[in-house]
Parts: structure tokens; C-alpha cells; sequence
């Protein structure tokens, strides 16, 4: 949960906050909230999938999303490292969400 905190701080450095965070653990918790998702329709469970497939990898994807920005303005890099970060978050994380 500190690392949470951390992230949606934007206390990560960004390279952490980017390829851990929102690629890495963020494909985690996409994969595994779609998995349950289907086996919930499969049980006929609707409101349950719906509830469990969203209600768990949206706020994370909002929080991933959020940290990687906060950090991408704390970035001494080069300006447009950062901007790819969030580009590249805004982006893989609203696909992820839609799909």
C-alpha cells in the first residue's frame, strides 16, 4: 500500500513509476481482472463480473495513470521522455480500461 501511496504521489522516479507500474503491474491486474470477468459471465454471474472486472483495474489504471504523470513533471531527463511516459500511459491505459 506505501508503494501506492508512493506512486500516486509521484514519488517514483519515472522510469519505475512507467515500466513497473503502469506496463508491468498494470498488465497484471488487466490480465487477471479480464480473466475473472470471464469466468464470472461464464457462471452467469453479470453484475459480479462487471463489478469485479472494473471495479478493480479502472482505479487502478486511474492511480498508474495519475503517478506516472505526477512523476513525468518531476523528471530531470530529457523533456520528451517524459512526455512519451505519459502519452504512452494515457494511452495503453485507456485501452486496457476499454477492452
Amino acid at each position: 500500500m506505501t508503494k501506492l501511496r508512493t506512486l500516486w504521489s509521484g514519488d517514483l522516479a519515472l522510469g519505475d513509476a512507467f515500466w513497473t507500474w503502469a506496463v508491468t503491474v498494470g498488465l497484471l491486474v488487466n490480465v487477471a481482472t479480464s480473466v475473472l470477468f470471464l469466468l464470472l459471465i461464464t457462471q452467469d454471474q453479470p453484475w459480479i463480473a462487471l463489478l469485479l472486472g472494473y471495479g478493480l483495474s479502472v482505479p487502478y489504471n486511474f492511480v498508474a495513470t495519475v503517478g506516472v504523470w505526477r512523476s513525468a513533471a518531476r523528471y530531470d531527463g530529457p523533456p520528451h521522455h517524459a512526455e512519451l511516459a505519459r502519452i504512452a500511459t494515457i494511452v495503453g491505459m485507456a485501452a486496457l480500461t476499454l477492452t
